[in-house]
């Protein structure tokens, strides 16, 4: 039975190592000057929870499946740093961590990811967000995340349906 649960102190290590295992899929995808090796050191991590990521990771009989950050940026909530253990990719768990996090705030949703990672892209539009603008992207991803200007350039970012009908309203009254 798998559980979802705010990770603890001591699951640092395990999350560490399945963002780490699962970004092996972004070498060679993702521009070789943003790839660095492990793709994760600890200290990030670290500085991502004093900012205010909170991450959530799915266990099952102890076992660390997949982690999964939601961070609050006042009008909307970003999804960071969603990872599933590659051997276990595709059952369902990565769908649970983001139903999760989605669940957790009343905001619209964004996601920001490599603009590459194909596979992440359709997961995220399987799961009902859609791929917003380039002239968005670009404004998104400057206001919302602290990001090189280099990945600014190879991202995209997608939208929850909330984020979409705001911007659709908005559109009409404009």
């Amino acid at each position: 039975m798998i559980s979802i649960r705010k990770i603890r102190d001591t699951d640092l290590r395990s999350a560490l190592a399945i963002v780490n295992e699962a970004a092996q899929a972004y070498r060679g995808v993702i521009p070789a000057d943003r790839w660095r090796e492990p793709y994760m050191p600890p200290d990030e991590l670290e500085k991502e929870i004093a900012d205010g990521v909170v991450f959530w990771v799915a266990e099952e009989d102890g076992l660390l499946l997949g982690v999964m950050g939601i961070q609050d940026k006042g009008e909307v909530a970003l999804v960071r740093h969603a990872y599933v253990a590659p051997t276990l990719q595709r059952k369902g768990v990565g769908t649970r961590l983001l139903r999760h996090v989605e669940g957790l705030t009343g905001k619209p949703v964004l996601i920001g990811t490599w603009a590459d990672a194909s596979w992440a892209i359709e997961f995220y539009r399987r799961n009902g967000f859609t791929m917003v603008s380039n002239r968005q992207k670009d404004s998104l991803l400057r206001r919302y995340w602290s990001i090189p200007a280099r990945q600014v350039e190879t991202s995209v970012v997608l939208a929850d349906g909330r984020w979409m009908q705001a911007q659709q309203h908005a559109a009409a009254d404009g």
